[in-house]
């Protein structure tokens, strides 16, 4: 299985920049897993939020093939331990011919990418930045993918 995190926006701050590659690197040793940076969109002080939301949609849905499985980060999504998001994608594992992930902008996704999406995960009650939720997440799949296999990395 191949998976995919689509983000809106590039990573700003070298510190998260640094953490994220080294958990894409990590996580490469496991299964293939790729980042896909979608730009952010010029001149957005003369959109409305539901028009930036659109936009990104429509960038990000032209990223996505007819038989991926979406999972949208979302703060309205499942919350899961991370033994079971590690279930969770070890199932998907069997499933899946691409997983795909996505993390929208700063309005979230579009009615078109929510209606695509096959499930919607949450990896906290509390908010974070795009740009923290991007270092979050990748080190939750590398989580994920020692626990798969057994590795010491996670304690109980």
């Amino acid at each position: 299985m191949k998976t995919l995190l689509i983000q809106v926006g590039k990573t700003v701050n070298k510190h998260f920049i640094a953490g994220i590659d080294d958990y894409v690197e990590r996580i490469g040793h496991y299964m293939p897993f790729e980042v896909l940076t979608i730009p952010e969109l010029k001149n957005t002080k003369n959109l409305t939020e539901e028009q930036q939301k659109t936009a990104e949609g429509e960038l990000i849905l032209k990223q996505l093939q007819a038989t991926d499985t979406v999972v949208l980060l979302d703060e309205h999504g499942k919350q899961m331990r991370s033994i079971e998001f590690a279930r969770w994608l070890e199932q998907k594992q069997q499933t899946a011919r691409r997983l795909v992930f996505a993390i929208g902008g700063p309005y979230g996704f579009s009615a078109a990418v929510y209606r695509r999406a096959n499930e919607q995960l949450s990896l906290s009650k509390m908010t974070f930045s795009h740009q923290m939720i991007r270092l979050t997440f990748t080190e939750q799949v590398y989580r994920a993918c020692t626990i798969i296999k057994g590795e010491p990395y996670h304690h109980e």
